[in-house]
C-alpha cells in the first residue's frame, strides 16, 4: 500500500500533464474520424465504441441540466480543487459521465477539470484501483489548500453500481443483454444521479 505522502506525489506529478476536457474532446473526435480508439489496444469493437461515445458525449455536452441547488452549492464552493479523471475513448460508462463532471466544475470558480488516459498513466492508475480492477473513469478529486486527494468516484453512479453488484452476484458474469440496460438505465436518469454522487464530494 502506496503512503499518503507517496500517493500525493504521484497525484501532483500526474496533474503537471493532465489536458482539459476540450483537448480530450478533440481527441476522441479524431479518433471517431480515423476509426481507431486511445490506449495501445485497436479492435473494431473498440472503434465502434468510440464512436458511440463521441456522439454521446457531444449529445450529453449539450443537453446536461444541473438541478438548483446543485449549482448553487458549486457557486458556492469557496475551495481550490482539481478533478482529474482517468478514462478513455472507447468506455461507456466514461462517455455518461464525464459531461456532467464538466459542467458541475464550471460553475465552481475554483475546479479545474483535467483528464488524463488510463493506459498512459499505470502508475497513477494504480493507486485508484476498484476492487483490485483498473475500472474507469476514475475521478481523483486533488485539494490545493490540504496539497492532498480528498475524494475520488467511480467508475460507475451509486445507482448502476448496486444494478452491476446485484446482476454479478445472481448471474457471475455481466451479459451482452445486462449492458445494454444499464445504457437504457443511462438514458432514463439523464446524468441526474451522477449529479447528486458528484455533489457530495465537495463539502
Amino acid at each position: 500500500m502506496t503512503k499518503t505522502s507517496d500517493k500525493a506525489t504521484i497525484v501532483k506529478e500526474h496533474l503537471e500533464k493532465a489536458t482539459s476536457y476540450g483537448a480530450y474532446r478533440e481527441l476522441v473526435s479524431e479518433h471517431a474520424e480515423r476509426g481507431t480508439s486511445t490506449g495501445p489496444e485497436q479492435t473494431e469493437a473498440l472503434t465502434q465504441y468510440t464512436l458511440l461515445n463521441h456522439s454521446r458525449m457531444k449529445r450529453l455536452d449539450k443537453t446536461v441540466k444541473i438541478p438548483e441547488g446543485v449549482q448553487e452549492k458549486f457557486q458556492h464552493f469557496s475551495g481550490q480543487q482539481t478533478w482529474l479523471v482517468l478514462t478513455e475513448s472507447w468506455c461507456g460508462d466514461a462517455a455518461q459521465s464525464m459531461p456532467a463532471m464538466n459542467k458541475l466544475a464550471g460553475l465552481a470558480e475554483h475546479i479545474e477539470f483535467k483528464v488524463l488516459l488510463r493506459d498512459d498513466n499505470p502508475e497513477l492508475m494504480n493507486e485508484f484501483l476498484t476492487h483490485g480492477s483498473m475500472s474507469i473513469p476514475k475521478l481523483i478529486v486533488w485539494d490545493h489548500n490540504k496539497a492532498e486527494v480528498v475524494g475520488d468516484w467511480g467508475p460507475r453512479p451509486s445507482v448502476a453500481t448496486q444494478m452491476v453488484k446485484d446482476f454479478k452476484e445472481e448471474h457471475g458474469t455481466l451479459t451482452p443483454e445486462f449492458k445494454k440496460d444499464l445504457q437504457v438505465w443511462y438514458n432514463k436518469d439523464k446524468t441526474q444521479n451522477i449529479i447528486e454522487d458528484l455533489a457530495a464530494l465537495i463539502a
